[in-house]
């Protein structure tokens, strides 16, 4: 196989996985859309509202917490199978006509299948990608991500403008969150073309597998070396709960749950789940604010291309300390629009596609590739876990906690908030990230130590 071919086979790998991102983004921010219709049709206070935004997040704390686990016993592959499976199962029971219980019932049968693609997709990338694509290849599941945001506020858009108001009360957002039965069968069927990852095959022994497959990923001549390196830092007896907070593992385990937390404080999600709601508090309707909406989409997407171009040759620390400073300033601009009476005009659209820009060059993908790199074979599939876990558990509070902040402290205070968080992570990133780029996993330890 010739190096062209290695490479084809590798992104189509990539590609198949971050159909799960894709998944992941459609069905978290498929809410948007729904949101300012389901408070009507339920009559909704602000903590329901709030409640009903992230309830699918209870099913992604746990689908996360347990995915490394799972995918520990029986492999990646089958439990991204599995995810898929939730998503379908969740689509289609929240399209069926049934009460606000058994919605939210599904939206946590979808959480499930979020919370095991957030962690493993970029896992799986990341244990067949070789180390000097490796940044690339991971960032492009955030891509897929986003993707799946930007596919769903078209989605939204076109089903709220079939009808009027009251269709789209009583009916329409149930057809919103139906539609993600589509991309569900679609990343099944793909899932049934793609190899296990050789790491894992090797933990589990079978070594000649792993071969074939690193083979076609580095040559074989490579793929030897690599092999004879995962063995020698692997072993097969099963990693108790403790080693993980060992010197240097329990270092890495420290800066990947504040990295994932401080991808999610510094209001991305907030923005991304209400962003209807949040133009519309600056006057403008509801169609104008789907539109915007998709602004907001087409920014996110256009901006991780730009950090999968550069994420390998600037590296990952460089472009975690330019968005974290961005996002920051924007965050700054957002409030004091609000707080000087100027909401009205054309700054905090600017400013809010500003802070997506600077997010999606920086803490959206590299989160996830940083996360994915920096514990070694042995641990990493609990390690994830844990990380991803700490992820989702404050995507949860920042959901609960936005519209509910809105209505006591308003616009203003609740952007500057989101600002001083942002300062946080700047400083984080800083005093505590490694640059980590072209070093292979096995290198990884040796880092932190």
């Amino acid at each position: 196989m010739g190096n062209r071919e290695r490479i084809f086979f590798v992104y189509k790998i990539t590609l198949v996985a971050a159909v799960g991102g894709l998944l992941f983004g459609y069905d978290t921010a498929v809410i948007a859309g729904a949101i300012g219709f389901l408070q009507i049709k339920f009559d909704l206070s602000p903590a329901m509202v709030g409640w009903i935004a992230s309830c699918a997040l209870i099913g992604c704390v746990f689908g996360a917490l347990g995915a490394g686990v799972l995918s520990d016993w029986l492999g990646r592959k089958k439990i991204l199978i599995l995810s898929a499976l939730l998503f379908g199962i969740s689509s289609v029971g929240i399209a069926l006509p049934a009460g606000i219980d058994a919605f939210v019932f599904f939206r946590i049968i979808g959480g499930l299948g979020i919370g095991i693609a957030s962690m493993l997709a970029p896992m799986y990338i990341t244990e067949i990608a070789p180390a000097d694509k490796r940044g690339r290849l991971v960032s492009i599941n955030q891509l897929g991500i986003v993707t799946g945001i930007l596919l769903i506020y078209f989605v939204n858009a076109a089903i709220a403008g079939m009808y009027d108001q009251q269709w789209n009360v009583n009916t329409g957002w149930r057809w919103m969150f139906g539609s993600g039965i589509f991309p569900s069968v679609i990343f099944l069927i793909l899932l049934f073309f793609v190899p296990e990852s050789p790491r894992w095959l090797a933990k589990k022994g079978r070594n000649t597998e792993a071969l074939a497959i690193l083979t076609r990923i580095n040559g074989p001549e490579q793929a030897q070396v690599e092999l004879q390196e995962i063995n020698q830092h692997l072993n097969t007896d099963s990693v108790s709960f403790s080693e993980i907070f060992r010197p240097g593992i329990r270092k890495a385990l420290f800066a990947g749950i504040l990295l994932a937390m401080f991808s999610q404080i510094t209001g991305i999600n907030a923005i991304m789940y209400y962003a209807p709601e949040i133009f519309k508090a600056t006057g403008d309707g509801s169609d104008s604010a789907l539109l915007q909406t998709i602004l907001v989409g087409v920014v996110n997407f256009l901006f991780t291309i730009v950090a999968i171009k550069y994420v390998d040759k600037t590296g990952r620390k460089k472009l975690l300390l330019a968005g974290s400073a961005g996002m920051t300033a924007c965050l700054a601009l957002i409030g004091g629009a609000f707080y000087l009476d100027l909401a009205q005009g054309f700054l905090v659209l600017v400013s809010i596609l500003a802070y997506i820009a600077f997010f999606a060059l920086s803490l959206g993908p590299l989160t996830f590739v940083v996360i994915a790199e920096i514990f070694p074979n042995r641990t990493r599939g609990v390690a994830m876990s844990i990380c991803i876990f700490a992820l989702w558990v404050f995507v949860f509070i920042v959901s609960q906690c936005f519209p509910i902040l809105l209505e006591s402290i308003g616009n203003a205070y609740t952007f500057w908030i989101f600002m001083l968080l942002s300062a946080g992570a700047l400083f984080f990133v800083w005093r505590f990230i490694p640059e980590t780029k072209e070093k292979t996993l096995e290198e990884m330890e040796k880092l932190w130590q």
